[in-house]
């Protein structure tokens, strides 16, 4: 586990590689946010919508500074260098924080078919539960703002349709390396290689990898349809993204100041998600204009099943995530 005392001294040098930002509004107290995604991705919007909301509370009040485009490092260079105070805030996948904080409870938005849509993520996110996961981050030094939703999670071969089940046996497939993500996709049946988010298109176009689980958003970002042409709609778990606080930067504000942070990042999960939901739907279209075949998993039932013991299993590692569960599987 990383801890804020154990980053300090590696990340002194943080600070001295920020670049010009994308975003930058009036004179007040700066606020420097960072994400990996490109500008079209939803987790930029889900850093752009907290921005947006913050100076519509406190109008002039914050100095806001967004660097997208992995501008100042990869999401787990991000979330080191917000554990260490050295960054303000970031938007980060929040697959890596339970890799890097040791909180496991993030871990519950992947239990695969456990969120059913869009919608649904609202729901828990907003809910009580969902403040739980992200109040659970303090015991690591961090501020948990917003969790959302940035695209539903499918499946894209550069070898060939999967259309079903067995077809997934074997395929070299592009994973986050956390044990969850290594779990299930040995589950379903393919053969897992843990890479970086940068390295994906280039390990596609030379055959490294036949396949890797991905959303829309990141298609469209990462040009991904060039070299991956068969896209199966499986819709296995969200893409959860979280934008953190670190508590260097909290406790450096004012009671005022805190309650319009807060509330920014609760109003950008509900924009986030309004997003996330239409470029999933309108995407799909620009991705079959591009080339890309888009097929159904003819035994999506029989996947569910494959891996329906892990929601249990996974449920046993925290309460928090035991709690999720719960919440997910009662009525609106």
């Amino acid at each position: 586990m990383i801890t804020r005392r154990t980053l300090l001294q590696s990340s002194a040098a943080f600070g001295a590689v920020l670049a010009m930002p994308h975003v930058a509004r009036a004179a007040g107290k700066t606020l420097r946010i960072a994400h990996a995604a490109n500008e079209v991705h939803p987790g930029h919007i889900l850093a752009t919508s907290f921005a947006d909301s913050l100076e519509e509370l406190m109008p002039g009040a914050f100095n806001i500074q967004i660097f997208p485009n992995r501008q100042l490092g990869d999401d787990k260079q991000l979330l080191e260098g917000t554990v260490a105070g050295t960054l303000d805030v970031t938007a980060v996948s929040g697959v890596l924080i339970p890799l890097v904080t040791g909180r496991p409870a993030m871990n519950a938005w992947q239990l695969p078919f456990l969120v059913k849509d869009y919608d649904h993520f609202g729901q828990l996110a907003l809910g009580e539960v969902g403040q739980k996961i992200q109040d659970d981050l303090r015991e690591a030094g961090l501020i948990g703002l917003a969790t959302a939703d940035t695209g539903q999670r499918n499946f894209l071969s550069a070898k060939g349709a999967v259309t079903t089940l067995e077809d997934f046996a074997g395929l070299k497939t592009r994973i986050v390396p956390v044990p969850l993500h290594q779990q299930i996709w040995e589950t379903v049946g393919t053969a897992p290689v843990g890479l970086p988010y940068g390295e994906v298109y280039g390990a596609l176009e030379t055959g490294v990898i036949d396949a890797v689980e991905i959303n829309v958003s990141s298609m469209l970002g990462e040009n991904l349809w060039e070299v991956g042409k068969h896209f199966t709609l499986t819709g296995h778990y969200p893409w959860h993204m979280a934008t953190i606080m670190s508590q260097v930067y909290w406790d450096g504000l004012g009671d005022e100041e805190k309650a319009a942070v807060a509330e920014a990042g609760r109003r950008s999960i509900t924009k986030t998600l309004d997003y996330a939901k239409t470029q999933d739907l309108e995407g799909r279209e620009e991705l079959k204009a591009k080339g890309v075949e888009i097929v159904e998993l003819t035994d999506l039932g029989a996947m569910r099943e494959r891996v329906a013991g892990l929601t249990a299993e996974w449920a046993t590692k925290d309460p928090l995530i035991a709690e999720l569960v719960a919440a997910a599987g009662q009525p609106a």
